[in-house]
């Protein structure tokens, strides 16, 4: 009993170091049911970034290089997944197992998805999916958020309406997942690092350097 309230402890710390992450304002971050078939410990987090009303919903919708100033902007949701009040959502799980599995190398592993609405251009570029790879690495980066093994998918989901949706805009749904075991317990710059990528995804200013918008919205 000794042994397991030690390993129980590790996970409560790393747990408080998440409850203590300030996320950048725009996104929201909640705690939602965690997977109980992954590891023995497990906490997940659910992430979203929603437009804003009236003026500034429609100044986040104009956002974008190459928009131009004034612009109308065709709503990105229309015809995908996403709902219509989110610009992009997400999952961040935590995963502890004192086994350390020689897959993860390590007893923490970090799982994690996420999704936007995006411009019919967009889901038809090869590039898209690279670009939202490169995103994640860049947030880890600048958080100082060490990690190995790291691994992810990228996908591209078109949607086109018919007969009674003909009339619904072409659009797209772009989604990340990725996984990653970090160097150590401190899993707080992981938590915000993701959540500056989920944001990137929404498109919010301020654009780190060297970063391409992904739905411009125009």
């Amino acid at each position: 009993m000794n042994g397991l309230s030690e390993v129980y402890q590790h996970f409560q710390d790393a747990l408080e170091q998440l409850r203590r992450t300030g996320p950048r304002e725009g996104v929201e971050l909640s705690p939602i049911p965690a997977p109980t078939h992954l590891a023995p410990f497990a906490a997940a987090v659910r992430a979203e970034v929603r437009r804003p009303p009236g003026p500034l919903r429609a100044a986040v919708l104009a956002a974008g290089p190459g928009s131009r100033p004034g612009a109308g902007a065709a709503d990105p949701a229309a015809g995908t997944g996403v709902p219509d009040d989110d610009l992009a959502t997400g999952r961040f799980v935590l995963l502890h197992d004192p086994s350390e599995p020689a897959a993860w190398g390590g007893p923490f592993r970090i799982v994690t998805w996420a999704r936007a609405a995006a411009g019919r251009e967009i889901g038809c570029d090869d590039t898209a999916g690279a670009i939202t790879w490169t995103w994640l690495l860049e947030a880890l980066a600048r958080h100082r958020a060490g990690y190995s093994r790291e691994g992810g998918t990228a996908s591209r989901v078109l949607a086109e309406g018919f007969g009674l949706l003909g009339d619904q805009a072409e659009g797209a749904d772009v989604e990340l997942r990725a996984s990653w075991t970090p160097d150590g317990s401190d899993v707080a710059p992981h938590l915000a690092a993701w959540a500056d990528t989920v944001c990137t995804f929404a498109g919010l200013p301020p654009y780190p350097r060297g970063v391409t918008v992904l739905h411009p919205r125009r």
